[in-house]
C-alpha cells in the first residue's frame, strides 16, 4: 500500500469555495476518516484524491509522487461509493469483473482473483445472482469485492454504510474493519458518523467549512480535542458544555473556575500568569467523566443538580441534570435508582475536562 499526501488542496465552485487549504498525511497502512457534517467538503476532498473533481490549488501526492492531474484510472486506487454503484444489467461475477476485463488482464487471472475475493467477503455463492436480486448488504459486499479485485494503492470509501439500517451497519463496520487489518490496506473514509469514525478508523480530520480543524489519531482527537467544535461533535452522548469564568484564587494564586453552583480548583495555564488571567471560558464534560455521588456530598467540582431526562440503554443509562442555567450529562449503571425530579451530587473528574476560550473556542491548557 502507499503513504498519501494533500498539500494545501482546495476546490471552487465558481465564488464558493468548497476546500480550503487540506493538508494532510496519511500514512502506509493507515485507516483515515474524514470526518464531518453535509457541506463540509469532505467528500470533494475524497473525489480530488480520487481524481473525479479537478483540483483548483494544491497537490496532491502517493508515495511522493505527484499524481494530481492524473486521470482516475492512472491512480491505482479504488473508490466505494454510497449508493455502490452496481451495474443492474450484470451479475454479481460480471460487476467484481468488469474493471479487470477493461484492463484486459487475462481471463484465467480473472477468474482466480473474482473467486478469491468473493470467497473473503462470502459472497461465492451469489456470483450467478443479479444486482436486483440481493439485500442491501450483499449489494455492499458486492462493492467491496468490486474494489478489492482491482489490488489498489488506496481504497477510498464515500459513506458507504448511509443507506444500510442500524443493524446491518453495525454488521457492515466490523466487516470493513475485518477486512482493513488483513488486507493492510491504505484507507480513506467519509462519513459524518462519528461513532463510525472512532471504530473504524487510525487517524481522523475532522473538518467543518472545507477546513480541516483537527487532524490526529482517533483517540487523541476524542480525549484532547483542540476546540469546541471537535469536542462537541466527537463523542455520544454529545460533550456537555458549561459556560463560566477562569479567575484567580486570591488565597492560593491558583486558577480556578466558576459557574452556577460550580467551583473547580485548576494549577495553572502555561503561557499565562495567573495574576492576568480573567477570561470567559466554556468548560467541556463527557459524560464518563461525570461520577455520581452518595446524597449530601460536598467539596470542589462537585454539582447538584435535578433529573431532568433519563436515557437507559441496558449496560448504561445516561442522566440528564439541571441545575439553573446549567444542564450536564452523566453516565451510570442501569441499576442507580435514580427517577425523574431526583435531586443528585455529582463529582466533575477534573483532570479529564476540557476547557476552550470562551470567544474563540480554541482549548486552553490547563
Amino acid at each position: 500500500m502507499s503513504r498519501v499526501e494533500l498539500r494545501g488542496l482546495a476546490k471552487s465552485f465558481g465564488p464558493v469555495q468548497a476546500v480550503k487549504d487540506v493538508t494532510l498525511e496519511i500514512p502506509d497502512h493507515a485507516f483515515v476518516t474524514l470526518l464531518g457534517p453535509s457541506g463540509c467538503g469532505k467528500t470533494t476532498t475524497l473525489n480530488m484524491l480520487a481524481g473525479l473533481e479537478k483540483v483548483t490549488r494544491g497537490e496532491i501526492l502517493v508515495d511522493g509522487q505527484t499524481i494530481t492531474d492524473w486521470a482516475p484510472h492512472e491512480r491505482g486506487m479504488a473508490m466505494v461509493f454510497q449508493n455502490y454503484a452496481l451495474y443492474p444489467h450484470m451479475d454479481v461475477y460480471g460487476n467484481i469483473a468488469f474493471a479487470l476485463k477493461l484492463q484486459k488482464v487475462p481471463k484465467a487471472d480473472i477468474d482466480r482473483r473474482v473467486r478469491r475475493v468473493a470467497s473473503a467477503l462470502e459472497v461465492e455463492k451469489l456470483l450467478q445472482r443479479r444486482i436486483s436480486q440481493l439485500s442491501g448488504g450483499q449489494q455492499q459486499r458486492v462493492a467491496l469485492a468490486r474494489a478489492m479485485v482491482k489490488e489498489p494503492k488506496v481504497f477510498l470509501f464515500d459513506e458507504p454504510l448511509s443507506n444500510l439500517d442500524a443493524a446491518l451497519r453495525t454488521r457492515m463496520r466490523i466487516e470493513i474493519k475485518r477486512l482493513h487489518q488483513q488486507l493492510r490496506a491504505t484507507s480513506v473514509f467519509v462519513t459524518h458518523d462519528q461513532e463510525e469514525a472512532m471504530i473504524l478508523s487510525d487517524y481522523i480530520a475532522v473538518m467543518r467549512d472545507g477546513e480541516v480543524v483537527q487532524y490526529g489519531r482517533a483517540d487523541e482527537v476524542y480525549r484532547k480535542p483542540n476546540h469546541i467544535y471537535v469536542g462537541t461533535f466527537i463523542g455520544k452522548p454529545r460533550m456537555s458544555i458549561m459556560e463560566g469564568r477562569l479567575t484567580v484564587d486570591g488565597q492560593t494564586g491558583g486558577m480556578v473556575f466558576s459557574a452556577d453552583g460550580v467551583r473547580i480548583a485548576w494549577a495553572g495555564v502555561p503561557g499565562r500568569p495567573a495574576k492576568a488571567m480573567e477570561v470567559e471560558v466554556s468548560l467541556g464534560i463527557r459524560a464518563e467523566d461525570v461520577k455520581i455521588l452518595a446524597a449530601g456530598a460536598d467539596g470542589d467540582g462537585t454539582m447538584t443538580g435535578e433529573v431532568n431526562l433519563l436515557e437507559p440503554l441496558g449496560s448504561d443509562t445516561y442522566v440528564e441534570l439541571a441545575n439553573g442555567k446549567v444542564s450536564i450529562t452523566a453516565r451510570t449503571e442501569p441499576d442507580r435508582g435514580i427517577g425523574l425530579g431526583d435531586k443528585v451530587v455529582v463529582q466533575l473528574a477534573r483532570p479529564k475536562l476540557h476547557i476552550f476560550d470562551g470567544k474563540t473556542g480554541a482549548r486552553i491548557e490547563p
